[in-house]
Order: structure tokens, then C-alpha cells, then sequence
């Protein structure tokens, strides 16, 4: 019982935790004279990813890869699946020609790419680095938009109206709060996660898709549905695009650069052909009407719960 209680605790941590370290960072941003725009395009977007980059870490450092590769192709499964479909649901999210043609193609290269890597079962340093320039490539791009004004986002606008007031203490005190929350969630999350599969007979990879991958993609369940209410739809699509590109470029580029990240057949027969899948449907969905509505966000919850039901 006491495992379910530090694992749930530790997810609480790990999300309380990279929201702390987003305020802290943003409030830095701020006060070194960065625009809204920068700071949602990179802190903001890196700090919903942060639990996903600590746990994949910790679980590939403890020897644990099944946990850290499960853990990115849930999360990107979850996050077409679940956190859009969800976010369908409560109001028709538009889909800007620019998304179509930039994100959504930059997000199916990223996926068949992490698909490529992990064929031979080993995402190795090499690997790793590729990955991980191509994340700074990926951003060094986004800040010719921004510069250019065309990726001022309203999200990073909220942000810096947040934390515009806090003092240098403050910013840096959440700063290092959040990293040190952000670790011991970490820990509690994945050691307390290999009891639970050990002790049910239950494979890591099952609970790295599942348990694991859903709850640190509540950031961006929430971050999505929370745009979809306030009719913001533009933010909702990017943040969920701009995280699964995060997850595989900067995420899986940086475990493998600190120990390269075994992957097992079962991952390469199943669970990359679900994600590739998710991803492709993804196109005519949107490419119809330009929005996913009720209908649309029905088809991926549907599509997204017959996934878990094969898989457990």
C-alpha cells in the first residue's frame, strides 16, 4: 500500500516541481530582458517536459530503460490520444495552414526518426547527440520567428505577467526549489513504479506507457484544455506537437548522451507502430476541416483507449 501512497506523492512532487522551476526560470528570463515569446517557446515548453526528461534520467541511470523509453512513447501517445482528444472535446481547436505544414511535419520526421534509432534495440551516445542538435537546430529556428515577431504566444505572455514582480532571490530560490523537487519526485515516481510492476508480475515498459507516461502528461492535459476554454485552440495543437518533438529531440537526446538507452522488441513491435499510427491519423483528421472537433476528439479518445485495452 505505502508504494501506491510514494508513487502517487512523488508524481504530486514532480509536477508541483517543474512548475516551480518554470516560474523560477521565467522570472530569470524576465529580469535578463528575454521577450514573452522566447520564454514560451523554450521555458515554458521545456518545463511542461521536465518530469518526462527527470524520470527518463533517473529510470536509465538505475538501469531501467524500459521505464524511460515507455515513458516517451507514452507520453506522446497520450498526448495525441488522451490530451487532445480531450481537449476536442470541449471546444473545436483551429488548425493554422502554418501548424499543418511546420509542426505537424516537423513532429512525423522527429517520430519516424526515434523510430530509426531504436531499430537496432540501443539508442546509443552518437544517437543521443544527433538527437540533441537537432533539438538546438529545432529552436534556433523558432527564435528567427520570434525575433521576427511571428511566435509572440500568449502563453508566454501569461507567464511573464506572473512572475515579472518576484526579486532575484525569489526567482532563483524557485529555480533550485523546483530542480530539487523535480529529482526527489523522480526517484520516489520510478523506484516506487519497478516495486508496483515486480510485485503484480506487471512489465516496467507496461508501466512506463501507462502509469507513468499519463501522469507527468498532466501538464499538458492541463496546459491544453485550459487553452481549448479560454478559445486560445492555436496554443492547444502547438503545445501538444511542440512536447512530442520536445520529448523525442531533447528528452531522449539527453539520456542517451548520460547512458545509452537499451530498447526492447516489444516496443518496436507494438507500442512505435501505435505512436507512428496516432501520428498519421492525426493528418486527415485535422487536414479535413482545418479543427479537431467533437467528432474528431472522440476518434482519438476512442482510438487512444482501444490502445490501453491491447495493451493491458
Amino acid at each position: 500500500m505505502m508504494e501506491y501512497v510514494l508513487l502517487g506523492l512523488g508524481l504530486i512532487i514532480l509536477l508541483y516541481g517543474g512548475k516551480i522551476l518554470v516560474d523560477g526560470a521565467s522570472a530569470i528570463a524576465v529580469k535578463l530582458g528575454m521577450s514573452a515569446g522566447l520564454i514560451g517557446l523554450t521555458i515554458v515548453a521545456f518545463g511542461t517536459s521536465a518530469p518526462e526528461l527527470l524520470v527518463s534520467v533517473n529510470a536509465a541511470l538505475k538501469g531501467n530503460s524500459d521505464i524511460s523509453v515507455g515513458n516517451v512513447i507514452g507520453s506522446n501517445i497520450a498526448n495525441i490520444g488522451m490530451v487532445l482528444g480531450i481537449s476536442g472535446l470541449f471546444y473545436p481547436i483551429l488548425i493554422r495552414k502554418s501548424t499543418l505544414r511546420f509542426d505537424y511535419f516537423i513532429t512525423v520526421l522527429v517520430t519516424l526518426l526515434f523510430y530509426a534509432v531504436s531499430y537496432n534495440g540501443m539508442i546509443e551516445l552518437w544517437e543521443g547527440i544527433l538527437l540533441f542538435s537537432l533539438f538546438i537546430g529545432f529552436n534556433l529556428y523558432l527564435f528567427k520567428y520570434t525575433d521576427q515577431g511571428l511566435a509572440e504566444g500568449s502563453e508566454g505572455e501569461e507567464e511573464v505577467e506572473q512572475v515579472k514582480g518576484y526579486s532575484w532571490l525569489v526567482a532563483i530560490s524557485l529555480f533550485l526549489g523546483g530542480i530539487v523537487g523535480l529529482y526527489i519526485g523522480s526517484e520516489l515516481l520510478v523506484n516506487n513504479a519497478v516495486k508496483i510492476s515486480r510485485e503484480f508480475g506487471v512489465s516496467e515498459r507496461v508501466i512506463g506507457i501507462t502509469i507513468i507516461a499519463i501522469g507527468t502528461s498532466l501538464p499538458e492535459l492541463i496546459t491544453s484544455i485550459m487553452a481549448a476554454l479560454s478559445k486560445k485552440t492555436d496554443m492547444a495543437i502547438g503545445n501538444i506537437l511542440g512536447s512530442n518533438i520536445m520529448n523525442v529531440l531533447s528528452i531522449l537526446g539527453i539520456t542517451a548522451i548520460i547512458k545509452p538507452i537499451g530498447v526492447s522488441d516489444e516496443f518496436l513491435q507494438s507500442d512505435f507502430l501505435w505512436m507512428i499510427g496516432f501520428t498519421l491519423i492525426l493528418f486527415p483528421l485535422i487536414r479535413t476541416k482545418m479543427r479537431i472537433s467533437f467528432i474528431e476528439g472522440l476518434i482519438l479518445l476512442i482510438g487512444y483507449c482501444t490502445y490501453l485495452f491491447f495493451l493491458l
